[in-house]
């Protein structure tokens, strides 16, 4: 079992910066990937950034690529989502997630936070 807390989130104006952290404990050996996710009112869960343990390699989407960087400090056991030029459409809650390699390339992760709200207002 993996377990995953964020910290972070917050209300800012359109424009400005947030970084999210999501310290994981138990058994992290085991995981292959991370990501963030996010979920608006009304809208389907969507992933914004996921980066391999092992290779560290990156993917973001379209909607935040550029604008967003997603770390982990292997030591600390802690992933992070930096957020920069926020935009009211970024408004969020934002999960922290993380994957097999069976569900790494998909958004059925094997391990969930519980959330951290992000408010962006114009």
């Amino acid at each position: 079992q993996v377990q995953l807390v964020e910290s972070g989130g917050g209300s800012v104006q359109a424009g400005g910066s947030l970084r999210l952290s999501c310290a994981a404990s138990g058994n992290t050996d085991s995981t292959y990937c991370m990501g963030w996710f996010r979920q608006a009112p009304g809208k389907e869960r969507e992933r914004v950034a996921r980066i391999y343990i092992s290779n560290g390699n990156t993917y973001y989407s379209d909607s935040v690529r550029g604008r967003f960087t997603i770390s982990r400090d292997n030591v600390k056991n802690t992933l992070y989502l930096q957020m920069t030029n926020l935009k009211p459409e970024d408004t969020a809650m934002y999960y922290c997630a993380a994957g097999m390699p069976s569900t790494c390339p998909t958004n059925n992760y094997n391990y969930w936070g519980q959330g951290t709200q992000v408010t962006v207002s114009s």
